[in-house]
């Protein structure tokens, strides 16, 4: 029994969802998603501002896909209505980070600096030379570009130079002994 799956979500006012043959879209104050189920196993429904998705087999694959479609929903409710957003935190000396028009220039301990492109329905903010913000109203597209400009620089275990999220705990390790 997928017990994320079988979970109500429960529709906000600000938000309004179409459901479309096997596309939901979901339309809210901060913009506009589409999740498509690609199962034709699991259906859903809408009643008195409550989503709920049913499915008609106890296969393995099916009931796993029953929690994942739920989910991807859910969190598109939440990223109309509230958005996402991360911060990461640049860490070491001359590292540091500023807004070249709509693209971030990062300054990391390389020879050149590293330019990386604005990604479409993310905004950059930079509010001082060590920190980025970037709000979205996808959860995977915000996670995935915080991803990769962590990957620019990752976090070493020595001193805890690169690139981290805030609130991120790096597990140092013992330099050497003299």
């Amino acid at each position: 029994m997928s017990r994320i799956g079988n979970k109500p979500i429960e529709i906000p006012e600000k938000v309004e969802i179409n459901i479309d043959g096997n596309k939901i879209n979901v339309k809210g104050p901060k913009g506009e998603l589409v999740t498509e189920v690609l199962e034709e196993k699991i259906k859903f429904e809408v009643s008195d501002n409550i989503l709920q998705f049913t499915r008609e087999s106890d296969e393995k694959q099916v009931k796993s896909l029953h929690g994942l479609y739920r989910s991807l929903v859910a969190n598109n409710i939440v990223g109309v209505s509230e958005g996402y957003s991360k911060t990461l935190t640049l860490q070491g000396v001359g590292h540091r980070v500023t807004l070249k028009g709509n693209d971030l220039e990062i300054l990391c301990g390389f020879s050149h600096p590293v330019i990386f492109k604005k990604v479409e329905n993310i905004t950059f903010d930079v509010p001082d030379q060590n920190t980025i913000n970037f709000p979205g109203i996808d959860k995977a597209l915000v996670g995935q570009v915080a991803a990769d400009i962590r990957s620019i620089k990752p976090p070493e275990p020595y001193k805890g130079k690169g690139i981290k999220e805030k609130g991120q705990h790096i597990i140092r390790k013992e330099g050497k002994k003299k």
